[in-house]
């Protein structure tokens, strides 16, 4: 299901003033797609998502799924498209008074779904997300990671064509993360689902995404193909993300060093086999110390990153660094 927003505003009144969460956003979430909108902790996101996902109407603008309009829908009208609507939380928002299988249930016992059919849908879902033996399971006897498959498992069980996950892995361990991811990744492939991802990790993106969009002060200030905003991020904020993920230790990205590191490098694709630094030393009269490195995966395409220092002659490094960008390495001034 394609989502297609216009114009969209959001004003909150507060003791301290009016708020504009959403201040005039226009997108296009492609159909069957997993798409990515990240944003610091204010930034209008979780606000963007409520008006997506018809939790709440916007002040202006208007959003369409598919062809139909569905921010004016009548109640009922409006209560049915909703049933098609999947949503998974940071917290999980599981019921401990029911078991696994119980809370998978919920959302079909709303829908007044026979009670055969809400018992083999169950069974299906369970399976998809790997806990078939855990359907009598208490919630409180579930790991987290567990308990967001559940979550999962529930968001699906009326079979939606879009889902919303906001901020579903932040509450996670790393691995139960990427684990999680995968398995999100697998669902929207096999459901041809199209994905909404709310989220302030950028490894979120990277590891799911394939289309982002970035919100700051309830603007959209860079959107695009997850790969090209790696490779050539135009937004202050878009870099602070990736100047963030690369500083992190992970096992792609290594920091030996916590002092220096002015020029942020990246290479995409072909570019992270080839010797460049090592040319660039023999060509010109500089010195590299790398400070961090490593190598990630962005939809099945490799993305180098170096945190480096290059000393020597200014008009010596000033060319040293037009070399690099000659040879496709993009070049950033760390902060």
């Amino acid at each position: 299901m394609q989502i297609t927003l216009k114009h969209l505003k959001k004003t909150y009144n507060t003791a301290d003033g009016t708020i504009n969460a959403v201040d005039d956003i226009s997108l296009d979430i492609p159909d069957n797609t997993i798409f990515g909108i990240i944003g610091k902790s204010g930034a209008g996101k979780s606000t963007l998502v409520r008006l997506i996902s018809l939790l709440e109407k916007p002040d202006e603008g208007k959003i369409f799924y598919g062809d139909q309009q569905v921010d004016s829908l009548a109640r009922d009208a409006l209560i049915e498209r909703r049933r098609k609507i999947g949503m998974i939380f940071q917290n999980f928002n599981l019921f401990s008074s029911r078991n696994t299988a119980q809370n998978v249930a919920y959302p079909l016992e709303l829908c007044k779904t026979p009670k055969a059919q809400i018992k083999e849908k169950v069974a299906q879902m369970l399976e998809l997300v790997g806990l078939q033996d855990r359907g009598d399971a208490p919630i409180s006897t579930l790991s987290g990671g567990q308990k967001q498959r559940v979550a999962i498992a529930r968001a699906l069980a009326t079979e939606p064509d879009i889902l919303f996950c906001d901020e579903a892995t932040s509450a996670l361990d790393p691995q139960t993360t990427h684990s999680i991811l995968n398995l999100i990744r697998d669902i929207q492939a096999k459901m041809n689902l199209t994905v909404v991802m709310i989220t302030h990790q950028m490894e979120v993106v990277r590891d799911a995404c394939e289309q982002v969009a970035v919100v700051e002060d309830g603007h959209v200030v860079e959107q695009g193909l997850v790969k090209e905003i790696f490779e050539n991020p135009k937004s202050e904020v878009t870099k602070d993300f990736l100047s963030r993920i690369s500083f992190a230790p992970t096992p792609e990205i290594l920091r030996w060093s916590d002092d220096g590191g002015k020029y942020f490098l990246r290479f995409i694709g072909e570019d992270t086999d080839k010797p460049v630094i090592s040319d660039l030393c023999h060509k010109f009269n500089v010195d590299v110390n790398i400070r961090a490195g490593g190598i990630q995966s962005v939809k099945s395409e490799k993305v180098g990153t170096l945190i480096v220092d290059i000393s020597g002659a200014e008009d010596v490094v000033k060319s040293a660094i037009e070399y690099l960008g000659q040879n496709g390495v993009k070049v950033e001034v760390a902060k």
